[in-house]
C-alpha cells in the first residue's frame, strides 16, 4: 500500500524529512559534495560514509601510541590488551547474540575461512554446500577452497538454488525442496543475509530451521544484512555468521569484519580450528614458555588468531557507537518508509526505461533496490553520476542504489528522482 505523503514533489519530500526523528543523524557523517553542492550518496551498500567521530577516536589511539607506547596495551584509555571485548556488548546488540558469541576481527573472508575450518566436515555422503543464485565471488572462491582441500570436485559439490520464480529471487519454498530431497547430502547450508546483487533478504530463522531440520549446519554471509536490518541470529539458532563492517556498518574501507559462533559451539574446545595466541585464555596468554599447548578461550573469542589492530579498530567504535545509541529498530522504521519513496519515486518516473528487481514486499528487502536497466547500463550509470548521484553498477546491467536511514534524506531521493528524469528523458 502507498504512503499517502509520497508524491514526486520536493515539498513532500521537505514534509518527510521534516517529521524524519533520525533526520539530526545525517549531521553526523561526512557527505561528499562536488562543487560545493551534496552528492546524493545512494553507495552505502559499497562504502559506507565516514562518521565525523572516526577522527578523534583514531587521533586518540595516535596519541596513545604518542605518549605511552609499549604502557598503552594496559594503561591507555582503552587498553589496547582488551580493545577487542569493547565490541561484545555492541556487537550482540546488532546482530542479536549475546556477547560472548560475537567478536570483531579480521576480515570477512578471513572469517569465512576460518569458519569453514570448523564448520564445513564433509563425508563421502554428505559433502554439498548449498548457496543462493549470484553468490558473492569471494565467498564462492572460499567455498571451493575448502571443497578442493577436502578433496570434492566443487562443480559436483557447490549447489546453487534455483528459483520457480526465476530472476534469482529465492523462496523459502525453494529451500524446503532442495531439502526435501536431498538435504542428506548437504553438509553446509551458506547463504548470504541479503543477496549483494538483488538486495533480497532472506527469511534467515526460516532457513535456519529448514536446514537444521535436514542435518545440515547453516551458516550466514551478513555482508549486506549487518547495520541494515535487524538481526536475531541467537534466537534463529544460527551456527556461525560472518560480515565486514564498510558498507552498512561505516567502518572504512578494510575494516576490521564480525563473526557470530552460538554458544553452544563458542563452548566446544573439541571443534576443529585454526589457532593463534589472540583466542586463547587471556589468563595465559604471555606465559610464553610455560603455556604450549593451545586452550581455546570460551565463546567466538576462542576464533581469534591475531592481536587486533587497534588503529583499524578505532573507526569501528565510533561508528558502532552511533548504531546503539539509534537502534536497529528505529533504524528500520526509517528504512522501510525511506526506501518504499525511492520505489514509489521511480515507479512513477522512470518509466519503462529500469525495471526494479529487488522484490516488492518489503520484508525481503533492506535498503537496497537493484535496477535492471533496459538499454546500456554504462551509459545510464555514468549519466546518474554525471547528475550527482553515487551508485555503482553489476554487469551485465543491474544499477544498485542504496538509501541508507542514518544518513540519507527523503530530499536525497527527490534530488535523484530529479536525475532520473532527465536521464530516461
Amino acid at each position: 500500500m502507498t504512503d499517502p505523503a509520497f508524491s514526486v514533489e520536493q515539498s513532500a519530500a521537505r514534509t518527510l524529512d521534516a517529521h524524519d526523528p533520525l533526520s539530526s543523524y545525517r549531521s553526523k557523517f561526512a557527505i561528499p559534495t562536488r562543487n560545493g553542492e551534496e552528492l546524493v550518496y545512494f553507495a552505502g551498500d559499497s562504502l559506507g560514509l565516514m562518521p565525523k567521530s572516526v577522527r578523534g577516536e583514531v587521533e586518540r589511539e595516535l596519541r596513545e601510541w604518542e605518549t605511552r607506547a609499549l604502557h598503552a596495551h594496559f594503561e591507555a584509555e582503552h587498553p589496547w590488551y582488551s580493545y577487542h571485548e569493547i565490541f561484545r556488548e555492541m556487537g550482540a546488540r546488532l546482530v542479536g547474540g549475546t556477547p560472548r558469541e560475537v567478536v570483531m576481527m579480521n576480515g570477512l573472508t578471513v572469517n569465512l575461512n576460518l569458519m569453514l575450518v570448523s564448520f564445513y566436515r564433509p563425508t563421502a555422503d554428505r559433502f554439498r554446500i548449498l548457496v543462493e543464485p549470484n553468490c558473492f565471488p569471494s565467498d564462492l572462491y572460499a567455498l571451493q577452497s575448502h571443497v578442493s582441500y577436502h578433496g570434492f570436485d566443487p562443480a559436483e559439490a557447490i549447489v546453487e538454488l534455483t528459483s520457480h520464480e526465476g530472476g534469482g529471487i529465492v523462496q523459502g519454498s525453494d529451500i524446503d525442496n532442495y531439502l526435501m530431497n536431498r538435504g542428506d547430502e548437504v553438509a553446509l547450508v551458506m547463504l548470504s543475509g541479503v543477496n549483494y546483487f538483488s538486495g533480497q533478504l532472506y527469511h534467515m530463522g526460516e532457513i535456519t530451521r529448514l536446514g537444521h531440520s535436514a542435518g545440515c549446519v547453516v551458516g550466514f554471509d551478513l555482508a549486506h544484512a549487518a547495520g541494515n536490518v535487524p538481526l536475531k541470529l541467537h534466537d534463529w539458532d544460527v551456527d556461525f555468521a560472518v560480515w565486514c563492517s564498510y558498507k552498512y556498518l561505516n567502518s572504512g574501507p578494510g575494516a576490521v569484519a564480525g563473526c557470530f559462533v552460538h554458544e553452544r559451539h563458542g563452548s566446544n574446545a573439541d571443534l576443529p580450528r585454526f589457532a593463534g595466541w589472540w583466542g586463547n585464555e587471556p589468563e595465559t596468554r604471555f606465559q610464553m614458555d610455560r603455556v604450549r599447548e593451545f586452550v581455546p578461550r570460551d565463546g567466538a573469542d576462542g576464533w581469534q588468531i591475531s592481536n587486533p589492530p587497534i588503529l583499524a579498530m578505532a573507526p569501528l567504535k565510533a561508528s558502532l557507537e552511533i548504531f546503539d545509541e539509534v537502534g536497529m529498530s528505529a533504524l528500520r522504521e526509517k528504512s522501510l518508509r525511506l526506501t518504499g519513496y525511492l520505489e514509489y519515486v521511480i515507479n512513477h518516473l522512470a518509466g519503462d526505461a529500469v525495471e526494479i528487481v529487488t522484490p516488492s514486499d518489503p520484508d525481503q528487502r533492506g535498503c537496497q533496490l537493484s535496477l535492471r536497466v533496459k538499454q546500456n547500463a554504462g551509459e545510464f550509470f555514468d549519466a546518474l553520476s554525471s547528475g550527482g548521484v553515487v551508485a555503482d553498477v553489476r554487469e551485465p546491467d543491474i544499477v544498485r542504489v542504496a538509501p541508507v536511514p542514518l544518513y540519507n534524506s527523503f530530499t536525497d531521493v527527490w534530488k535523484f528522482g530529479q536525475v532520473l528524469r532527465q536521464v530516461v528523458g
